[in-house]
């Protein structure tokens, strides 16, 4: 509650919402992976084969939960990061199959998705992910370092992907 004047009156307390707008986080890495689309996106959207290969040291407990391959999969897993450790579920769709997936967290408004691209022989690949901030001062903190942060895992998570898709093929 904060006082407030107004001219020619007494001074009244007057309510305040002192809840800050949630502010909408997005957070965006994209890199190059030295393998056609078709093969980089068969790897992403493969949850139980392939994806918890080349996921970085930041992410674990990974499990699926139903199905494993592509859109209806679900899967549950922790996060570490900055000192913290949250547990996401995550239901998988593709949007546009073989080219666009997206995650989302059944327990929040956050939804990641991943844009696999032909590229120069290769493929580009974008990570995205996106939600509702907190309010407030946690909202704040949230901002300034959740999303560099979630670009150093992402960043991660695409050096390892090409590693995989070099070593896959090699194999």
């Amino acid at each position: 509650m904060t006082a407030a004047t107004t001219p020619g009156r007494m001074s009244e307390p007057v309510r305040r919402d002192r809840q800050a707008c949630m502010a909408r986080i997005v957070v965006s890495v994209e890199g190059m992976v030295d393998a056609p689309a078709e093969t980089v996106y068969r790897y992403m959207a493969d949850m139980r084969e392939h994806h918890p290969r080349f996921l970085p040291p930041a992410f674990s407990d990974f499990r699926v939960e139903s199905g494993g391959v592509g859109a209806g999969t679900v899967t549950r897993f922790k996060v570490t990061a900055g000192g913290r450790t949250r547990e996401y579920r995550m239901q998988v769709a593709e949007p546009e199959p073989g080219r666009v997936m997206t995650e989302s967290d059944t327990g929040s408004s956050m939804v990641t998705t991943t844009t696999v691209s032909a590229r120069d022989g290769g493929s580009l690949v974008r990570i995205s992910s996106a939600w509702d901030g907190a309010g407030g001062i946690g909202g704040l903190f949230e901002r300034m370092f959740a999303p560099r942060v979630m670009r150093g895992l992402y960043a991660d998570e695409l050096k390892r992907l090409d590693a995989y898709a070099r070593d896959q093929r090699r194999a």
